[in-house]
């Protein structure tokens, strides 16, 4: 195909994976049901090592979905009263494996007193409430955006492993 003007393309922008991570309090999660229905919904979280936790109660939807195992996408996504460019907000989208951890585990005694650091008192009440399970969101693989042909393929570690470079990316 013959083109009549020259295509700019975009620089990628490093990627600062672990800062957008460290400025978010909340996580968006996307959960499906038993029947494969979706349901998106957040949560506060902690991560500890490379591992995310969430304090959530059975009168979500997505809980059950959650302690159910199914398949389960985490983002974090920058705010949009902080973005240059609505269409280009940075953002980490994550596969993620869970699993509930046992209530008085060292485990959860040890996230649970980090969300209270993180978040305060109010996880002293809801931890003690009987519909309140702790889950752990290992992460899989995902992908990271801060821009225009700047997107980026993230392994389990959140670490980038490779440059999307054009991937999906058509003129027509």
């Amino acid at each position: 195909m013959n083109q009549t003007h020259t295509e700019k393309k975009s620089k990628p922008v490093t990627p600062k994976v672990k800062e957008l991570i460290n400025a978010s309090k909340s996580i968006i999660l996307a959960t499906v049901d038993a029947e494969g229905n979706p349901n998106s919904s957040y949560a506060p979280f902690v991560q500890v090592d490379q591992t995310f936790y969430i304090l959530v109660s059975f009168m979500a939807k997505h809980t059950k979905n959650l302690a159910d195992g199914r398949k389960t996408s985490i983002m974090f996504i920058e705010d949009e009263s902080a973005t240059k460019q609505i269409y280009a907000r940075e953002r980490l989208t994550i596969e993620a494996a869970t699993s509930q951890i046992e209530r008085d585990s060292e485990v959860w005694n040890t996230v649970v007193a980090k969300l209270k650091e993180n978040h305060g008192k109010v996880v002293d009440v809801i931890s003690e409430m009987g519909d309140f399970i702790l889950i752990a969101l290992q992460p899989v693989k995902g992908s990271y955006v801060n821009g225009f042909g700047s997107a980026y393929f993230v392994d389990s570690n959140l670490e980038i492993i490779e440059h999307r470079n054009d991937v999906n990316h058509q003129s027509k």
